[in-house]
């Protein structure tokens, strides 16, 4: 087990899992409403330059919900475009005011990355957009069945918690949160992990209820902040972003974790 401050601690060697329990992995950046995105031909030059990789189309009617002071009001509905991989395995999500690259079949750092340039590359030209208000990324691991139990062996005691208490086997649901500032900038980390029942989850869009107890290990860090649209400024912040989500990945977990999920050490 290492022991460091993962928040400034420079990036350990990557150790490969053969069966790495990452579920979904996915980069999102958010801009100012362009309200043309919702019409077709404005979107469709953007669409043929990523078909290749993304031919499958699936808009959708989405709306959300703002608390106001007469409660949880919804937002007005709009149209978000998905992009998929013939394999079901990728997506891209365009809206008005963000577009997201996700995956839950997450290979390599330097695969997402170039992907993710390629797309912040075809946003760009076809899309326009002059200003970003945020932009993170989002790794989130699953550990189920026999992993679940052993998670005093496989995490550090910090992100254990109270689940290895001795009445620990009577906790149903325990969820964690820590909001990170990064230190020598204006990045931040938001941290969740903990003990999930069967049929659970904190946030749907992300985390699909399962039929089983799971553990989730959710870390997403972002920068919140406007700024000139570049996409080589975006990947050398993804490029950031993921060396210190790892950092902090591997600060939690122990040896025991990497060789139970097929890294050789």
């Amino acid at each position: 087990m290492v022991s460091y401050n993962p928040l400034t601690a420079q990036p350990p060697e990557e150790v490969p899992l053969e069966e790495a329990p990452l579920i979904r992995v996915i980069a999102q950046v958010r801009f100012p409403p362009i309200l043309s995105v919702e019409q077709k031909a404005f979107v469709a030059s953007f669409q043929e330059a990523i078909r290749e990789q993304y031919p499958i189309l699936q808009p959708e009617q989405t709306q959300g919900l703002v608390l106001s002071s007469q409660g949880l009001m919804p937002t007005t509905p709009q149209i978000t475009w998905r992009f998929i991989d013939t394999e079901g395995n990728w997506r891209v999500s365009l809206a008005p005011d963000f577009m997201a690259l996700e995956t839950t079949a997450y290979t390599s750092r330097s695969d997402f990355l170039l992907r993710l340039q390629n797309l912040l590359s075809a946003f760009g030209e076809h899309i326009k957009p002059k200003t970003i208000e945020r932009f993170g990324i989002r790794y989130i691991n699953r550990l189920t069945n026999l992993a679940v139990e052993d998670v005093s062996k496989l995490l550090r005691p910090e992100i254990t918690g109270i689940v290895t208490a001795e009445f620990g086997e009577n906790i149903r649901q325990t969820i964690n949160e820590s909001l990170f500032d990064i230190p020598g900038g204006e990045d931040r980390m938001i941290a969740r992990w903990g003990l999930m029942p069967a049929g659970a989850t904190f946030d749907p869009d992300a985390i699909e209820p399962i039929t089983q107890s799971s553990w989730i290990l959710d870390l997403d860090m972002s920068l919140s902040k406007k700024r000139d649209f570049s996409v080589g400024l975006l990947i050398g912040e993804a490029q950031r972003f993921t060396e210190r989500i790892y950092t902090f990945f591997r600060w939690a977990v122990t040896d025991d974790f990497l060789q139970y999920f097929g890294g050789k050490l």
